[in-house]
């Protein structure tokens, strides 16, 4: 039984809360996931410090602004948790980072080698219009240099804030587009008019304005770490699945 704000709350209520929200499944498999994190980390003779833990509290007080002893203590009575919880949280997340970093820190280079095309990004602009004869007179304005995209998404543009931002998409990259259309638009060359392409949502003309070639930044390296460990992970669960059955 857990008491909330003077409120009893059953375990079972918590449970069956999970499932008809359908996050009963996703709960199940973290847990799943923290105990193989612990078993393979055991097996590797990972282990996370006292000295780590109190690192990493110290930096989560500073983003919390928690600056004295009291305010933590608030700030986890507020949580419903201990300082035990909290320290016991902080340690599988550490153990899971240092665990990602043990197996998959030497393979980020040659990820990123294979897959540098799904890195690239492009400073794309797009212009939506309802009908096919308006976009393809767009089209051959745009063409015959009468009007620039900018000011032709600005008049004609069906969505308010590309108006606004005379057809500015943002950065984007290969997997933004719909895959019959992402070929053909980031194919073309910078400044090309691509287009009308029909979807469900109208008429598309495209333009690239630049492309940002693909750099391994500190943050890109993080995510592709962190990705190779949860596609392991799932690898994993279904193996431990598989065999319990």
């Amino acid at each position: 039984m857990i008491n909330f704000s003077g409120q009893t709350i059953e375990e079972k209520e918590i449970i069956d809360f999970l499932k008809r929200e359908t996050l009963f499944k996703e709960i199940c498999q973290k847990i799943l996931h923290r105990r193989i994190i612990a078993q393979v980390a055991q097996e590797k003779n990972i282990t996370v410090t006292p000295e780590e833990i109190q690192t990493e509290a110290d930096s989560i007080r500073y983003g919390q602004r928690l600056e004295k002893a009291s305010d933590t203590l608030n700030w986890l009575k507020e949580q419903m948790i201990t300082s035990e919880d909290w320290e016991a949280g902080l340690r599988d997340r550490l153990l899971a980072k240092k665990l990602s970093e043990h197996l998959f820190a030497a393979e980020v280079d040659k990820y990123f080698a294979q897959h540098r095309a799904d890195f690239e990004q492009f400073i794309l602009y797009q212009i939506i219009l309802p009908y096919e004869q308006l976009a393809w007179e767009v089209y051959y304005q745009l063409e015959e240099e009468e009007i620039s995209f900018y000011e032709a998404a600005h008049l004609y543009d069906i969505d308010e804030r590309r108006r606004l931002q005379c057809g500015y998409q943002g950065k984007v990259n290969h997997r933004s587009l719909k895959a019959d259309i992402a070929p053909v638009v980031f194919g073309a060359t910078i400044g090309e008019i691509v287009g009308p392409l029909s979807t469900e949502q109208g008429y598309h003309l495209f333009m690239i304005e630049a492309v940002i070639p693909p750099e391994l930044t500190p943050k890109r390296r993080e995510e592709i770490l962190n990705q190779l460990f949860q596609d392991w992970l799932e690898g994993e669960l279904n193996h431990l699945l598989y065999h319990t059955l």
